[in-house]
């Protein structure tokens, strides 16, 4: 049978409903994941909250915390408070537990749809998707640089398409300046509700933007020399759009210190509307190599 990795990751957002307010989301079955996707917990909790509000109501704001790592052998239980259901506004937050502890919370507005004032900056110019190449094709060039336990991991078919501009040595990355760009999109077309396309790009926006602030200095987590993950992750829908359509997302780093960097991202659809606006922190501490032992 065909592998279908976007079949997989639109089971994956399936959640079962447990309660009224309560759901169960499950991982994929992957042996290399130690711990889960942060952009998974993201676009999960976002499809609880979404299933608690009216069809009218588009999410417009999230906001969101990383507070243990997720264990991908287990299911994540979603449970939603309704905080405020308003004339326009409505409000969720959403809490992701695992053994009984919190690993992660979310905190999205929902908004009515309404006529305003507009105006946005405008998109980078880059080259078009089609004259980029396939970050796995790329990366398929280092692959035998990369331990045989991690390679089908490195090199698996993903359910987002990603094609980088002046894409780095994933193994050994030369310095670079902090701002990167990269085409993706869903990896074939699909039928979905416009909510669930928002789903979907929260599930690809953690994608990259936690490495950018490592590249001026050179430095990636497969080497070994570096801790990184995930600390917080803000996102504003701007638009509906169609996440099965090419988006640009062009990213920044505007500052690392104290073990922590700060990252952003701004994705447009190919038209160069602005449909998306993304800031994180992570966390991006130096390891210690240990010499070894004569």
């Amino acid at each position: 049978m065909a592998k279908d990795p976007v079949g997989d990751l639109l089971t994956l957002l399936d959640l079962e409903r447990l309660e009224l307010d309560l759901f169960r989301g499950q991982s994929p079955d992957e042996e290399e994941s130690q711990r889960v996707f942060g952009g998974q917990v993201i676009a999960q909790s976002l499809v609880a909250a979404y299933r608690t509000v009216p069809d009218d109501r588009l999410c417009h704001s999230l906001h969101c915390y990383f507070i243990r790592p997720g264990d991908p052998s287990v299911p994540i239980i979603y449970q939603v408070d309704h905080s405020r259901d308003g004339g326009s506004f409505t409000t969720r937050r959403v809490v992701a537990i695992q053994h009984g502890k919190q690993i992660f919370n979310l905190a999205a507005s929902f908004h009515v749809v309404e006529d305003s004032w507009h105006h946005q900056h405008e998109m980078p110019e880059v080259d078009p998707p089609e004259s980029v190449g396939d970050r796995i094709e790329w990366r398929r060039k280092f692959a035998e640089q990369v331990p045989e336990r991690h390679r089908g991991h490195f090199l698996r078919d993903r359910p987002v398409e990603m094609r980088e501009i002046d894409p780095l040595d994933p193994l050994k990355p030369a310095k670079a300046s902090d701002q990167q760009n990269l085409w993706f999109r869903v990896a074939r077309p699909i039928d979905e509700a416009p909510w669930l396309h928002h789903c979907l790009m929260a599930y690809a926006s953690d994608m990259a933007l936690l490495g950018t602030g490592n590249r001026p200095h050179g430095i990636s987590w497969m080497t070994g020399e570096l801790m990184s993950a995930s600390l917080d992750h803000a996102m504003w829908f701007h638009a509906p759009t169609k996440f099965d359509e090419w988006h640009l997302y062009s990213m920044d780093s505007p500052y690392a210190g104290g073990a922590r960097s700060f990252n952003r991202g701004s994705i447009y659809d190919s038209t160069g509307r602005l449909v998306a606006s993304v800031a994180q922190e992570g966390l991006m501490r130096r390891v210690e190599r240990k010499p070894r032992k004569s």
